[in-house]
């Protein structure tokens, strides 16, 4: 059987990537269009037990599954994923990562085959409920993506590609510069400006999508897989400009390489077959003391 998260990511990413890559900005008027018809409560700042000092719950899922046509990718997923850290999914192939990943922004509105039940929530609200507009929804929720994909312009007018869109008014100047600076990129960039972004090696090439998904102030940044086509030295400066982004940002981060995750990562969600979300805890202790047998055994290299 084709495995039914590997089956559908070029499907996605194929016909998405471009207006995922600028958080689709196309279609609304982002001065007046808010998330969803009314605001979005967001709670209070404690976190899921209520206790004082915890991070508050971003992004969360009730009883998720997500079916491509009769093939059923994730199975009854629930997840509270914490403010301003990095979560880290593993698993191995076809586990349903990437699909999890792909519903936080509504990506797979875009794969005709695939159908969403159960929550997926922002902030508290089901992202899925018929008054949440998806453009303004990517607005907030970044996306980069496995391969690095700058548009055909210059450096700059790729940075300031969402901001044009959306028709944000403001000193541009002021808010590349503070991208490129926040993607660990200004210093290698700022007399090359009109350079074209396709000149850039291709760790600076992430590197600038990073800071073009990140020029519109989300509050949530995906990352699939956004160092697995780059070299070691490419690799580590994407590794400490997560760790970095998290100071800002809730960054939530697909990787099929445990040690990275084990880098990088506070909290780490592990998938196994059949899409089924087995443990999600602690980075250190899913590393060192897991709840679960089949998690120790897929940490230990005995399958995946």
């Amino acid at each position: 059987m084709t495995d039914p998260d590997s089956r559908t990511d070029n499907q996605a990413t194929d016909g998405g990537q471009e207006s995922l890559a600028s958080n689709d900005l196309e279609g609304s008027d982002p001065t007046t269009e808010p998330l969803v018809d009314s605001s979005i409560d967001v709670g209070d700042s404690t976190g899921p037990s209520g206790d004082e000092g915890e991070s508050r719950t971003v992004i969360g899922s009730r009883d998720l599954d997500v079916f491509y046509d009769d093939v059923q990718a994730l199975q009854s997923v629930d997840i509270e994923i914490p403010a301003e850290q990095v979560t880290a999914i593993i698993g191995p192939s076809g586990c349903g990562k990437s699909t999890f990943l792909r519903c936080i922004n509504r990506m797979n509105d875009l794969v005709d085959a695939a159908r969403v039940d159960g929550e997926l929530l922002f902030e508290g609200k089901n992202v899925y409920d018929d008054d949440v507009d998806p453009v303004v929804l990517r607005r907030k929720i970044g996306m980069v993506f496995q391969t690095p994909n700058p548009f055909p312009k210059s450096i700059y007018d790729n940075v300031t590609y969402g901001l044009d869109v959306q028709g944000v008014d403001g000193d541009y100047d002021e808010i590349v510069e503070n991208a490129l600076r926040r993607a660990a990129l200004w210093d290698e960039v700022k007399d090359q400006l009109d350079s074209s972004g396709l000149d850039l090696s291709g760790g600076q090439q992430q590197r600038l999508c990073i800071a073009r998904a990140i020029a519109p102030d989300p509050d949530v940044i995906l990352m699939d897989e956004p160092a697995s086509a780059l070299d070691p030295v490419a690799t580590s400066k994407i590794e400490d400009l997560i760790e970095d982004l998290a100071e800002e940002y809730t960054v939530i981060i697909v990787t099929h390489n445990m040690q990275q995750a084990a880098r990088i990562s506070d909290k780490t969600a592990v998938f196994l077959t059949g899409g089924e979300l087995v443990e999600f805890d602690d980075t250190e202790k899913i590393f060192e003391n897991p709840e679960h047998d089949r998690v120790e055994d897929y940490i230990t290299g005995k399958f995946g």
